[in-house]
């Protein structure tokens, strides 16, 4: 069994604003963040989540040579909700070595790549203040981010598409088993970029209008951009009702297929299971479920053949990617974010666009977001390849 870890404060920032305040306030309110795409790249039309003013807010100073969209939107989210402070904090309990940073990304910077290849010269030589080193590589953002607390303690990026930054969990609660370090920030970023809005669109998976996930219309994601990071630790004298804990991870490879589930969810279903056994859980004491729905047909289908097979119609579940898109590497962050504010909170977050539950799907979906009391919530995050992560938090005991 894993031993939980405290959340001592989260950061996020979606298309639903910036901060905990607003994303609770979405939730509650059922309000998407997804609107028609403004990039002018795409020979298609969609509907993205697009985190507004990033463009206006350069990275200056000293992390100039960090200056990408994901950059700007990694430190945005360290900003809110005196997260510096709390990793001040901890840097002054534990010292900057003992502190590390686990992040995740899928594109990181390749945006900034994407635009020194249009501005090349008559030569084809890159533009001279392209830095490849601190924004497109993965590692960028958990340079960046050790770079802003003044932490030198392990630090890596895990890149496994969209399940990225929910395995960081897991990554950070070995590392503060096996005594490296003491705490950890976890968490990560992905902006929009060409190369995935016309990858998915090449695979025939992206919907014209906002996602709908579970609906019996659905048409396909939309894409979302997204940060937020975590900060961990062994729990202490400082816990109080309000702590919610880390309190369990899951990890599967299932290699069905280099883009699609199993179609009977197999290695989702072994990822939850070996959630609960890490949590020392039932499926009966999990009292919501954030779903990864992504609001493909085949995605949304394998997923509740694993949750219906584990929990019956008995679990309220529903999935976020109508709030603010699916986010891709970020996505874990988020969903884990949204799972604590609905324990913190009292709510279970509803499906904004979804109208016409799939009578094929068997799981409890929820459509309108409702109040309740939630002590343990399981959130699901599946990427390519099979590579899938279930973890769960808790409201202190």
């Amino acid at each position: 069994m894993m031993k939980p870890l405290a959340i001592r404060n989260f950061s996020l920032v979606t298309s639903l604003g910036a901060g905990r305040a607003a994303s609770i306030a979405a939730l509650r309110a059922g309000t998407s963040g997804l609107a028609p795409c403004t990039s002018d790249l795409l020979p298609f039309f969609t509907h993205t989540g697009e985190v507004p003013g990033l463009e206006d807010n350069p990275i200056t100073g000293a992390l100039a040579g960090f200056d990408c969209r994901n950059n700007r939107l990694a430190l945005m989210a360290l900003e809110q909700d005196g997260f510096l402070d709390s990793v001040a904090a901890a840097r002054a309990r534990y010292g900057a070595a003992r502190i590390g940073v686990f992040a995740g990304t899928s594109t990181s910077g390749l945006r900034q790549t994407e635009q020194a290849y249009r501005n090349r010269d008559a030569a084809g030589a890159l533009p001279k203040n392209f830095d490849y080193d601190r924004t497109h590589n993965t590692y960028s953002v958990a340079r960046l981010v050790r770079s802003v607390c003044g932490l030198s303690g392990p630090a890596f990026v895990v890149s496994t598409a969209c399940a990225a930054t929910a395995k960081v969990y897991a990554s950070a609660a070995r590392f503060i088993a096996a005594g490296i370090c003491d705490a950890a920030i976890v968490g990560g970023a992905d902006t929009l970029c060409a190369t995935t809005l016309n990858g998915f669109f090449a695979l025939g998976v992206m919907a014209e209008e906002p996602c709908r996930p579970y609906d019996a219309n659905r048409r396909g994601i939309s894409i979302g951009e997204a940060a937020g990071f975590f900060l961990l630790e062994r729990p202490g004298p400082r816990d109080g009702e309000e702590t919610v804990f880390f309190s369990g991870a899951g990890e599967s490879a299932d290699a069905y297929h280099m883009s699609s589930p199993h179609p009977e969810g197999e290695g989702a279903k072994l990822a939850m299971e070996r959630a609960l056994a890490a949590a020392g859980l039932e499926p009966g004491e999990i009292d919501y479920i954030n779903l990864h729905g992504t609001a493909t047909k085949m995605g949304d289908s394998a997923e509740d053949h694993a949750v219906f097979s584990l929990f019956g119609d008995a679990t309220p579940c529903s999935s976020s990617k109508g709030f603010a898109g699916h986010t891709l590497g970020a996505s874990g962050a988020v969903e884990a974010a949204f799972c604590a504010l609905a324990i913190q909170h009292g709510f279970v977050p509803g499906s904004p666009h979804t109208r016409e539950l799939d009578s094929t799907l068997r799981s409890q979906y929820v459509i309108q977001g409702r109040p309740a009391r939630i002590d343990v919530a399981m959130s699901n995050s599946f990427g390519f390849g099979g590579s899938n992560c279930s973890l769960l938090f808790r409201r202190a005991a």
